[in-house]
């Protein structure tokens, strides 16, 4: 199983509809379909990891109510170990999630409820199992100030930092310094170097001035191109699998970034790495939902061989 994964983010209740097409302000259409699944993306990474075969550790924060049930048993289910203290002055997060039928893309609206108020005292409250982990990953869902300092934390005490910079935010060059890998998608990717990205050479010329920035390496995710890795002295592209058709992209970043914590955990090599978080995303995309989504280790381990 390897070194513990630490893993902060948020859990929110996906709140899925699908329709021809979404509504323009005031009006309202009628849908296709609609599914409450559990998300958010530290928790769907969570889950990825622990599914993968990683032993995930998950630190958030959640309300009282109905979706902080739903997010202890999916952990429970997945084998996620969670420090999630719940807040009944608050509320559990939820995600408006729109899903187009026909190409299974998706646009999204979080609101993060009690997780938006982790800050760098939960951090500190945890630092021995965040400097015992193996990896520390982190997105910015939840405050910025809580990711930075899990990630000092965790370079402090030598362990793998990854940060998935979702959603888009502006990076400091100091924070970016903190990481050993910088995950963004091309969304992420143009929003943080100003380089529009639609495949794997735009992709390295994102990746190049984001690591001129400080981060150890750069994950481009490419969607139904792979993904595209580039560090000082190694650039590999790994294209994806093709397991099934697309059902839905939701939580597909999410997949890899679990399962990449979960190969560099284990001792991996970067190559194989890459290999193993692009076939549990090109699973994950066959089957609705995000946190559901998210193959087994014996899955992954069939689609490789």
């Amino acid at each position: 199983m390897g070194k513990p994964i630490v893993i902060l983010g948020i859990f929110v209740a996906d709140c899925a509809f699908r329709a021809a097409r979404p509504p323009r302000m005031g009006e309202t259409v009628l849908g296709d379909s609609f599914a409450l699944n559990p998300g958010g993306k530290g928790s769907n990474q969570a889950i990825a990891a622990a599914k993968s075969g990683g032993d995930a550790r998950f630190l958030t924060r959640l309300g009282e109510d109905a979706f902080a049930d739903m997010a202890a048993a999916i952990w429970a289910e997945a084998g996620v170990r969670a420090t999630a203290p719940r807040d009944p002055a608050s509320y559990t997060g939820a995600a408006y999630i729109y899903v187009d039928p026909a190409t299974g893309d998706n646009a999204i609206i979080v609101a993060p409820g009690a997780a938006a108020l982790l800050g760098p005292a939960d951090l500190d409250a945890q630092a021995e199992m965040i400097g015992g982990a193996g990896v520390f990953l982190t997105q910015l869902e939840q405050p910025m100030p809580a990711a930075r300092r899990g990630l000092e934390i965790a370079r402090a005490a030598g362990v793998t930092t990854i940060l998935n910079p979702a959603p888009a935010a502006p990076l400091d060059d100091a924070l970016l310094a903190l990481c050993d890998i910088v995950t963004p998608n091309e969304t992420e990717a143009e929003a943080l170097t100003g380089h529009p990205v639609t495949g794997p050479d735009d992709a390295v010329r994102a990746a190049d001035a984001l690591l001129a920035r400080g981060p150890g390496a750069v994950i481009v995710t490419l969607g139904a191109q792979g993904v595209l890795y580039r560090s000082a002295t190694q650039t590999i592209h790994q294209p994806a699998f093709t397991p099934g058709p697309v059902v839905e992209t939701t939580g597909a970043g999410d997949a890899f970034n679990g399962a990449l914590a979960t190969a560099l955990a284990e001792g991996q090599d970067t190559a194989s790495a890459l290999r193993f978080g692009c076939a549990t995303a090109s699973i994950s995309v066959t089957r609705p939902g995000a946190g559901p989504s998210m193959p087994s280790r014996a899955e992954i381990d069939a689609l490789l061989a």
